[in-house]
């Protein structure tokens, strides 16, 4: 890998986390207005090294030691830069199982928010799917039943991921659900300020597991992974205290975020399948995404 690849793996996924994580930005700083200064700072400084080192850094090493329990935990951190022939096979054998998991999630991730979730209509189509939310429990039923059919033919394990990949989406999809009553109980209910930082950590935590699923569509280094998703936090953090407000008037970076993990999704389901898909299009796509719904909301912005 040269450093031309590794610049851009690093900077597709700092830009997809960052772009993905919008929603939890605006969160926390709706949850943090309600705060005192010194709980604020609290949340900046400790909160980051949360943010950024346990969950960014633990979750994906946490990932490919589960699904490639045979290396360990060392193993697992130095795969990706090792030159042990037999932990590299370790590795590619595991990956597609990891891929299926991490594609039918995303999948369903970006199809919950076409059929159901409130949105401003960035493309043509948008509006009609929307209307449709009543088949999107019936579409992702219908279309776990084909991807697990033909995943039988390949592995019986491949099908299970897929299956994996489905009930983590509803998992995390429930907390999410619950965080959304929660906020609302923070802002008017009497809370002391370590409940609502604890909640702000355990949010973020929850919509890391996007970010970091997605992730594995860039690239298997849990090292790079680390670096780029960090990034990505961090631009996070510094909207969340800064720049909220400014990010809201982009109308349509929540479509781009979406559209990226609708494409990631795509990718990591077909490598789950074997398809060779060379590790630039991942960045690519999301650049090229991203900067689209980008210069959209800002000509939007500009003409309100």
């Amino acid at each position: 890998m040269n450093w031309f690849s590794i610049f851009l793996i690093i900077f597709g996924l700092a830009l997809f986390e960052t772009v993905s994580s919008a929603d939890n930005a605006v969160i926390n700083a709706e949850v943090l207005s309600s705060m005192s200064p010194k709980g604020r700072r609290w949340f900046r400084v400790w909160g980051m090294l949360f943010a950024v080192f346990a969950v960014r850094g633990l979750l994906p090493w946490l990932i490919v030691w589960l699904a490639t329990p045979s290396l360990g935990p060392v193993g697992a951190l130095t795969a990706s830069f090792s030159s042990d022939a037999s932990a590299l096979a370790a590795v590619e054998k595991t990956a597609p199982l990891l891929l299926m998991a991490g594609g039918i999630f995303l999948v369903f991730l970006f199809l919950h928010w076409l059929f159901l979730e409130d949105k401003n209509y960035g493309l043509a189509g948008e509006k009609f799917f929307h209307r449709q939310g009543v088949w999107f429990y019936g579409i992702v039923s219908v279309l776990l039943a084909v991807i697990v059919w033909l995943s039988l033919k390949v592995n019986p394990y491949l099908a299970f991921s897929a299956v994996v990949g489905s009930t983590l989406f509803f998992i995390v999809h429930g907390f999410k659900e619950n965080a959304a009553l929660r906020e609302k109980e923070l802002m008017h209910g009497r809370y002391s300020e370590m409940s609502k930082i604890l909640y702000l950590e355990v949010i973020d935590a929850t919509f890391s597991i996007d970010g970091v699923l997605g992730a594995f569509a860039f690239t298997l280094s849990v090292p790079l992974i680390l670096i780029g998703n960090s990034l990505g936090a961090l631009v996070v953090r510094q909207m969340t205290v800064e720049n909220v407000d400014r990010i809201k008037k982009y109308l349509f970076l929540k479509n781009g975020a979406m559209y990226s993990i609708l494409f990631l999704g795509l990718i990591m389901s077909l490598e789950g399948f074997g398809y060779d898909i060379p590790k630039w299009i991942s960045p690519v796509i999301t650049i090229v995404v991203v900067g689209y719904f980008f210069l959209k909301s800002h000509f939007a912005l500009k003409r309100i």
